[in-house]
């Protein structure tokens, strides 16, 4: 039997995502004041950063590369590169960069929920509890989202907030589609808030969301019709303007490990990692925690059950990456998607960064962003 989700449901997830974001709480109290992204200027050509981690082979970080060793492409067609320097090591550049660890008790079972926050602990714990870069915790969870009280660079600090910041689960992995989209709604309502509020602050955030993922609700049995479509799109479009002008690079770790190795779910999000260039070609599965993780310029890290480890090698990225800035092409119609490509001058180097962005004609203002 196809199962078909009706437009008022993504109507729902469009609506609560990208128009009325309430305020993270905060331990103090205070609300943290959603701005705009569509205050940026929507459709002329504007300054897009990219970060950027260039690494050999086997994964090691390249420091000391120059400007002349990287070609950037912007839908195949050479960008000229506006500003470029390379940051390395742990001395905090200016702006700084920050470290955001999500603990999902709303994706993940109970068990994993505990091993979340043991592994977590088991990373802050290294070094003495001393981190190498500003981190705070934020907990999602069905009651609302928390973050702690300052980002810090002690780790016991960080535990406190953690423990001090528990909380029940009260939505079901097996209530079905419409508990599925629940879950949905509020890991991108969530990531839109975070993202709402980090870009009105300077500097990189490396945001590592520790969780399964939140459900794909595509295959054969999902069906969608045009209208759920376009605003399913315009929600790919506001989310990846968003993360790119948050200067957000996500990150999936999943806490399931080696137990869910050989499942499906660790490996079907790769079936939507190409930019979505129109509402006809769009699917939930766009919207998935990895495929966002890896069109950020992120890591989708699973089957592994060193989770502290894994987050380890996520905050690594802040030591070693380079910063390109390039004025972006206006679009011939609105949320025309542009892929974005680095290539590195130099044999056995691959470069790790944003995957695309949607371009708008210029002069034109629109609801989706620039």
């Amino acid at each position: 039997m196809r199962i078909g989700i009706s437009t008022r449901y993504w109507g729902w997830i469009y609506i609560f995502c990208f128009s009325c974001f309430p305020a993270l709480a905060q331990q103090n109290g205070d609300s943290l004041r959603s701005e705009s992204s569509a205050s940026d200027s929507a459709g002329s050509n504007h300054l897009i950063t990219l970060d950027v981690v260039v690494a050999d082979k086997g994964g090691h970080a390249i420091t000391g590369l120059q400007q002349q060793d990287f070609t950037l492409l912007d839908n195949k067609e050479p960008q000229k590169i506006i500003s470029f320097h390379g940051v390395e090591g742990t001395a905090a550049p200016d702006p700084p960069v920050e470290v955001i660890l999500l603990v999902d008790e709303v994706n993940a079972s109970f068990g994993s929920v505990g091993t979340e926050r043991q592994e977590l602990e088991k990373f802050l714990r290294q070094n003495g509890g001393e981190l190498a870069r500003p981190t705070s915790i934020v907990l999602f969870a069905d009651s609302g989202t928390k973050v702690g009280t300052t980002p810090s660079r002690e780790g016991k600090d960080l535990i406190a907030d953690l423990n001090q910041n528990s909380s029940l689960r009260t939505i079901g992995r097996s209530q079905g589609v419409y508990g599925a989209l629940d879950r949905l709604q509020m890991s991108l309502r969530t990531l839109g808030q975070l993202a709402d509020y980090e870009a009105t602050r300077p500097g990189r955030k490396l945001v590592v969301w520790i969780s399964p993922g939140w459900p794909l609700l595509s295959g054969p049995n999902i069906e969608m019709d045009s209208k759920g479509q376009q605003q399913l799109f315009d929600s790919v479009v506001a989310l990846s303007d968003g993360l790119r002008k948050a200067r957000i690079t996500l990150y999936s770790v999943d806490p399931l490990g080696m137990a869910d190795a050989a499942g499906v779910r660790t490996s079907f999000y790769k079936e939507f990692l190409k930019g979505v260039t129109g509402a006809n070609h769009v699917q939930a599965g766009n919207l998935a925690l990895q495929v966002l993780a890896y069109q950020s310029g992120g890591e989708v890290l699973n089957s592994n059950n060193d989770m502290a480890g894994e987050i380890a090698t996520c905050v690594m990225d802040a030591n070693a990456f380079y910063v390109l800035t390039f004025n972006g092409e206006p679009g011939d119609g609105p949320n025309e998607y542009h892929a974005l490509e680095v290539k590195i001058g130099k044999p056995g180097l691959a470069a790790r960064t944003r995957t695309g962005y949607y371009a708008q004609p210029e002069h034109t203002n629109h609801a989706g962003g620039s």
